[in-house]
């Protein structure tokens, strides 16, 4: 690392040929990855993981590879994404280039993601991106007719750039390139409320990404089987736990922006999902593992929400940008495939050391 930032790149890097997207103030609304925020990518628990996520719905799979020495990117790690995803957005909305190449201020990432920003935070942040790199994906969603299965890393490379007098000057980081086209593609992209970065538990912070891509902003919202919500979330605890914690969830509502409703259809437990305010009235559906497409809410398609590009991070409204969750994947939109809940709705570790992981963990229990 020197002084100075070379334009002369190693050809073997991934940043070769590409010009950088220099993030120039990191304020920008928060946007999450639609494809990110529905299947188990990431490990719930603070402790380190190890177990491969292994996940299939139809024609869709996931697996996911932790080494040993560093363990699974975990849910508060995919802020990194969260706000690279964010930055990238912004900066297409001015009409500005971007590429995979991200340049940037470490602080930046940090105050919009809510981290402090002493010694420890950057360290924590230098380890969530070592575990970033280190975690291997292979999944077969968005292949095209010749390539059946990616395999990709969430950061590809990343670098911190120092001064001679061990000043940090900066860091640059490579995104996969399945990442980058899902985020360029505005259809793939929805803005998250910024209370999002302030969720302490794994499961509750999973659980607000289900409830935005699936219930948006339609007022009947989105129920799921509990067990289905166990299966997606590639969670380690027993189902019995899973659904415990489900249920304390809905006794403490900490999403931002949602209702959280247990409801019982025989011997199964329902969870009910709805944007806070709604109407409440019941959907008629209920999402089970490997249902059959069926359309019975009646609920119409979300409202698209438009406006211009918004620079600063906290607006005082909730979900500001553009809403384009629940055109393809409202209630009555399309047929489902086997087990995804497309078209309508149908019906977890010892604790780690304070300082393994970002932020740091209060208290044990499982994904929370």
């Amino acid at each position: 690392m020197s002084a100075e930032m070379s334009p002369h790149r190693d050809p073997a890097s991934g940043r070769a040929g590409l010009d950088p997207f220099i993030v120039a103030t990191g304020d920008a609304s928060p946007r999450d990855q639609r494809d990110l925020m529905e299947r188990p990518f990431f490990s719930l628990a603070k402790a380190k993981r190890t177990t491969p996520i292994r996940y299939a719905s139809g024609d869709v799979q996931v697996e996911v590879f932790a080494v040993p020495e560093h363990g699974m990117a975990t849910i508060w790690d995919a802020d990194v994404l969260i706000w690279a995803a964010s930055q990238i957005v912004a900066a297409r909305n001015h009409g500005l280039d971007t590429s995979p190449f991200l340049r940037f201020m470490p602080y930046q990432l940090l105050t919009a993601t809510g981290r402090g920003t002493g010694i420890r935070a950057y360290e924590l942040l230098k380890k969530a991106l070592v575990r970033l790199q280190s975690t291997s994906i292979r999944t077969t969603i968005r292949h095209d007719r010749h390539w059946r299965r990616h395999q990709f890393s969430w950061i590809s490379e990343w670098e911190q750039l120092t001064r001679h007098d061990g000043r940090v000057e900066g860091m640059e980081l490579v995104l996969p390139d399945w990442f980058y086209r899902g985020v360029i593609d505005r259809t793939l992209v929805l803005a998250i409320d910024p209370a999002y970065f302030r969720l302490t538990g794994g499961l509750e912070r999973w659980l607000y990404r289900v409830a935005r891509k699936h219930a948006g902003h339609q007022s009947r919202g989105w129920r799921f089987d509990f067990a289905h919500l166990h299966e997606k979330s590639g969670s380690l605890v027993r189902p019995s736990d899973f659904a415990l914690q489900i249920r304390r969830l809905v006794l403490r509502q900490p999403l931002p922006g949602y209702r959280l409703t247990r409801q019982l259809d025989g011997r199964r437990e329902i969870l009910h999902i709805r944007p806070a305010g709604s109407c409440g009235k019941a959907v008629n559906g209920i999402c089970i593992p490997h249902a059959g497409p069926t359309c019975t809410s009646h609920a119409g398609q979300s409202e698209l929400r438009t406006q211009g590009a918004q620079l600063n991070l906290w607006p005082e409204s909730q979900n500001p940008a553009r809403n384009l969750s629940n055109i393809k994947d409202s209630n009555c939109s399309r047929s489902a495939q086997a087990g995804e809940n497309h078209s309508a709705p149908r019906t977890g570790h010892a604790p780690a050391k304070a300082n393994d992981r970002w932020p740091p963990k209060k208290k044990s229990g499982g994904d929370q």
